[in-house]
């Protein structure tokens, strides 16, 4: 087992390193990898104060890894020394629902940081990731059992889906490959749209926002806004295309996604400008030591948000894959601690549920206990 697992790190490897070479294999040129942005697009990317020489740049300074690794060291590391319990003993539980029946103002959780919302009479799909692996790869970031409950032909028509950014758990070719034709506006940062256009979505159908730039989808208002993360499809494309969250508001909600990303002072300003809010959910889990910048430690997502002034949060970037080193369950164990006294009401609803939408959200049933032995186990 360990030999084949090291195998599989040098074929994962193998890959990233001939991308950030720009090496010539074929399976490096797929449709799957994307596209960088070119012409019209290339020029709106170059025209964004959030950028240099092409390059998009986080306010607060950040580094991916803060050891001395580099990130292809790291990920053959990461992949051939696994830590206890990151994936469940057996299938997580889930519920299903029919999608297309759903009453205005309800959310469904599918995973990860994908979610399903009816909102102003509109179908809105987040981050979707429908299928088993979030990697080019067959072998990388498989989902848990039990953690699909719905697949993309399962989706009704979809009037509006957000992008928070390109990577490969939040973009996934195989899910948009299934939803296109199906999707009325795809919304997205500059340079992202360049992976859509590639792979047969229709121009008039995608919207490039900066951050900070809004629009109108029927009755809702859509606001694209700052994280603390990184973008890129391969180790050569980092940071070309923007990467976010999103606030949704409508004449009674008002939501924030926060996409990937650290915890800054971002959240705090974001909650001066856009909240407070009814519901933010929030990246909560693959945080680790080594990359403290990119992804949030529980205590932190707890924090930012009462700095988002939310009146129910909701965490993200848990559930589905296992992207770092701690117990996969540990992340809503953490949140159901710190939650107390806090003015939030913490909501960590089943995978694939529908859940009506009230300003303080119910509390759920804690699912996850139960399902692993209480000491050891992987």
């Amino acid at each position: 087992m360990r030999r084949r697992t090291f195998l599989k790190a040098l074929a994962c490897a193998g890959v990233m390193a001939a991308g950030a070479g720009g090496g010539g294999m074929l399976f490096l040129k797929s449709g799957r990898f994307g596209a960088l942005p070119e012409g019209a697009e290339l020029a709106r990317v170059l025209a964004s104060p959030h950028q240099a020489g092409g390059v998009f740049q986080n306010f607060e300074p950040m580094r991916i890894m803060t050891t001395n690794d580099n990130m292809l060291v790291g990920l053959i590391r990461w992949l051939t020394t696994r830590a206890e319990r990151t994936k469940p003993a057996v299938p997580l539980p889930g519920a299903r629902e029919n999608l297309a029946a759903l009453h205005d103002d309800t959310i469904v959780w599918l995973g990860h940081s994908s979610f399903f919302l009816r909102l102003a009479g509109l179908n809105i799909l987040v981050d979707p990731v429908l299928s088993d692996y979030a990697s080019p790869v067959f072998f990388a970031n498989r989902a848990f059992a039990g953690t699909l409950p719905y697949l993309a032909r399962d989706m009704p028509a979809i009037d509006l889906l957000l992008v928070s950014h390109d990577h490969w758990d939040h973009l996934d070719y195989a899910t948009l490959q299934a939803l296109k034709g199906r999707v009325r506006l795809a919304v997205c940062g500059l340079g992202t749209g360049a992976h859509l256009l590639r792979w047969g979505y229709e121009a008039e159908r995608v919207r490039e926002l900066d951050w900070e730039d809004s629009l109108e989808v029927g009755g809702l208002g859509l606001t694209m806004t700052t994280s603390r993360h990184f973008s890129g499809r391969t180790l050569s494309d980092r940071d070309r295309a923007l990467w976010g969250g999103f606030v949704l508001e409508t004449a009674r909600r008002k939501i924030y996604f926060s996409g990937d990303g650290g915890y800054g002072r971002h959240f705090a300003d974001i909650g001066r400008r856009h909240g407070p809010f009814d519901l933010v959910l929030l990246d909560s889990g693959q945080y680790n030591v080594k990359w403290p910048h990119v992804h949030m430690f529980p205590e932190q997502a707890a924090q930012a948000a009462e700095d988002l002034g939310a009146c129910s949060f909701m965490p993200a970037h848990i559930g589905r894959f296992c992207l770092s080193e701690h117990p996969w369950d540990e992340p809503f164990r953490r949140q159901e601690e710190l939650a107390r006294g806090r003015p939030y009401s913490l909501f960590q609803p089943l995978i694939g549920k529908a859940v009506p939408l009230e300003r303080r959200m119910p509390a759920q049933p804690c699912w996850w206990e139960g399902l692993e032995p209480a000491e050891g186990g992987k």
